[in-house]
């Protein structure tokens, strides 16, 4: 047993330093080694240390020694990726680009579809009259023109209509509307404002102006953010895209009506918008691509259109001659309350209010005629005196621009009452009222002023017609011109209201100049000089001397 230990001992210090021994196996304690047995017969297990140590050996070796072909093959493998993607960006983006471009010719030929939206606004029913009756209570003459113009039958040509207010010309443009149910024609508003036009003509034309382009999705730019007026080239540029495809299937050409131009403002802006739509209308009348209508109030819009007009065509519409009117009065009476108008009380009413479609229209559905006759003739000299009643001589000088518009309107007013009375016949049994009326020369020679008379014109006072005539606007606004021309004081009252423009003016343009510092000898030596800066002389300003004896 000590010899045991001396042994254990003896082996545990050369383990301590290292030193090599053999390994003994003791003859009397056997030597056991554990083994792993694998699950699966007929295989044998293997170290999980081991395996596990082996592994990352051969992955240490494949890191530290890449090959050059296993590198080639990530580069390729990248790129093709990335071309792949490229690709099939670059065809969806194009691809979708191309399905857009033809969704908007599509749509704006489906705008000129039969069905027009205006028909819809207006309540005008395809197949049912826009009075709900037969036959039209009033048909004018140049209804047959407007239906041939609706119809593409009057190419080569654009067309502006004008008149006053409420002489039916929107009425006849829905009716002839109404017979072709809006085929080809596309029918907007005007506005004064070109953000609000360029809206109304891409709803007419069903068009978003690229709004809804979602082309950014593919990195592809769509149109710039700039003005409405290029906004509106590209609508045009569009719709001359589908004319000329209706065009190749043979179909008539495409009829655009812009409503209510006097809108549009008399600016820099407005007239560069009447500008690009009129050189438009030009192209389509001699291609007889579109066919352009124009339809205003005012006579400033043709001024601006007669200057570079080549192919336009004026189609003016007045008041309805005397027979016409009386007759369909008297027929929509009949109809609708089962009353007989006599002659007389048809005479009494057209003397009241004219031919005016939009009078007589009020008048026939009112129940108490002859009141609502007198309540528009109030009605029109009212808005007169409201407008260019003048102040007399007791105004205030802060006043005197809006006085200078007064007077110049009460000043025509009396120049149109005084034309009346000159006339040989003011009145044809016929045709009816003999408005009195002045050349446009001649107007503003009377007023001394050339730049009212379109204002005038504006808030419907006087109206200038396709001739260059000016005239009352109406029947009732030419009865309120000669009942205030005949009121008692009236000239004297306008003399007076001229006067007083005419000192205030004056006294305006009149300087006053102070001399001081004359007193003990004091004097000031002017000189005077020519244009060309030579001297003329001299002036010498000085007090005199007071004389003895002299109180002042």
């Amino acid at each position: 047993m000590l010899w045991n230990r001396s042994i254990q001992q003896s082996l545990s210090a050369a383990a301590r330093i290292g030193l090599h021994r053999p390994v003994r196996v003791h003859q009397s304690a056997p030597c056991l080694a554990a083994r792993y047995f694998s699950r699966t017969p007929g295989l044998s297990a293997t170290d999980p240390l081991e395996q596990d140590s082996g592994d990352d050996d051969r992955g240490r070796g494949r890191d530290s020694d890449p090959t050059f072909k296993s590198t080639i093959l990530r580069m390729l493998e990248t790129a093709a990726t990335t071309f792949a993607s490229i690709v099939v960006l670059g065809i969806a983006g194009y691809s979708y680009h191309r399905y857009y471009k033809y969704l908007i010719l599509q749509k704006m030929d489906n705008a000129f579809s039969p069905g027009d939206p205006a028909l819809e606004v207006a309540g005008v029913e395809y197949g049912k009259h826009h009075y709900h009756h037969d036959e039209h209570w009033v048909v004018r003459d140049e209804q047959e023109k407007l239906d041939r113009i609706i119809q593409g039958r009057s190419g080569g040509h654009y067309y502006l209509i004008i008149g006053e207010k409420g002489t039916g010309k929107t009425s006849m443009l829905l009716e002839a509307m109404r017979k072709t149910n809006g085929d080809g024609v596309a029918m907007f508003e005007a506005h004064g404002d070109l953000e609000i036009f360029r809206i109304r003509l891409g709803k007419a034309l069903d068009f978003e102006f690229h709004e809804d382009y979602i082309g950014s999705l593919f990195s592809i730019r769509g149109p710039r953010d700039t003005t409405a007026l290029l906004d509106i080239e590209r609508a045009f540029n569009k719709l001359e895209k589908v004319a000329l495809a209706r065009r190749r299937k043979g179909a008539a050409p495409l009829v655009l009506v812009v409503n209510s131009t006097h809108l549009v403002r008399d600016d820099h802006d407005g007239q560069d918008l009447l500008e690009m739509i009129q050189q438009r209308a030009e192209q389509w009348a001699a291609s007889s691509l579109v066919t352009t209508v124009f339809n205003s109030d005012d006579y400033w819009v043709y001024e601006r259109l007669k200057r570079y007009a080549t192919r336009m065509e004026v189609i003016p519409v007045c008041d309805l001659p005397k027979s016409q009117a009386m007759a369909a009065l008297k027929r929509y009476r009949k109809q609708y309350f089962n009353e007989d108008l006599s002659d007389q009380s048809l005479q009494t009413i057209y003397d009241k209010v004219g031919g005016r479609l939009s009078f007589l229209n009020r008048v026939a559905k009112a129940r108490d005629y002859m009141k609502l006759c007198d309540s528009i003739c109030e009605a029109e000299k009212t808005w007169f005196l409201n407008k260019c009643w003048i102040l007399g001589e007791e105004m205030d000088d802060d006043v005197m621009d809006q006085q200078k518009y007064a007077s110049a309107a009460m000043v025509l007013a009396k120049a149109l009452v005084d034309k009346e009375k000159e006339m040989e016949q003011t009145y044809d049994p016929e045709k009816g009222h003999i408005l009195p009326e002045i050349p446009l020369h001649e107007a503003r020679q009377i007023m001394t002023r050339a730049d009212f008379i379109q204002s005038y014109d504006h808030e419907n006072i006087f109206t200038i017609d396709s001739r260059g005539m000016v005239r009352a606007d109406s029947v009732p606004m030419q009865n309120a011109f000669r009942e205030i021309c005949s009121w008692p004081g009236f000239e004297e009252h306008l003399e007076a209201t001229l006067k007083r423009i005419g000192d205030i003016e004056s006294l305006g343009r009149t300087r006053e100049l102070t001399l001081k510092d004359l007193w003990d000898k004091g004097k000031y030596q002017i000189t005077m000089r020519d244009p060309k800066g030579r001297e003329n002389g001299t002036v010498e300003f000085s007090v005199k001397e007071r004389e003895e004896g002299d109180d002042d």
